[in-house]
């Protein structure tokens, strides 16, 4: 595989995840949606991530367990391994990941790598929050943040699902 790519259909609206010999490389929310080859679709090349989003929206999975190969710098990277490591249904803070990866004080960097994050949802930016608990800063929009969480935490928002 050198590249592909697959719709899934979410409550969220329509997500597109992309993939290539390493691993998924991105999965995008619906304003967020790129410019695709049509000669790249292939959902059986991403089957096994496309059945493992589909299970995390059903409610049966709490982990993903894929090849992941996002683009990004070494700081970017340490950001988004200490992300994946956030439990299900729980959050941490800007701060807390900050301290995590031995950057006190360095909450707004984290807040760009957040922002850079390919891979949404597989990489769980939106269980990232305010040193407050409030919700700041998700790409896909803070309504979007607010539904997986309230999925994650078995709250089903209506508007959104």
């Amino acid at each position: 595989m050198t590249g592909a790519w697959a719709i899934i259909d979410s409550p969220l609206g329509e997500l597109v995840l992309e993939g290539d010999e390493r691993g998924v490389t991105a999965l995008r929310l619906p304003n967020l949606r790129p410019e695709l080859d049509p000669a790249l679709r292939d959902p059986s090349a991403l089957a096994d991530a496309l059945d493992q989003v589909g299970e995390y929206f059903a409610g049966r999975r709490r982990a993903f367990d894929l090849p992941l190969a996002p683009a990004g710098g070494d700081f970017d990277l340490r950001v988004w391994r200490e992300t994946r490591a956030i439990p299900y249904g729980e959050t941490a803070s800007y701060g807390e990941i900050a301290r995590a990866i031995g950057r006190p004080g360095g909450a707004r960097e984290i807040g760009g790598a957040m922002a850079r994050n390919p891979i949404p949802i597989i990489v769980p930016c939106h269980r990232v929050v305010g040193s407050d608990g409030a919700l700041v800063g998700y790409a896909g929009g803070l309504e979007r943040k607010r539904a997986l969480l309230d999925l994650e935490a078995g709250r089903l928002q209506d508007s959104l699902w």
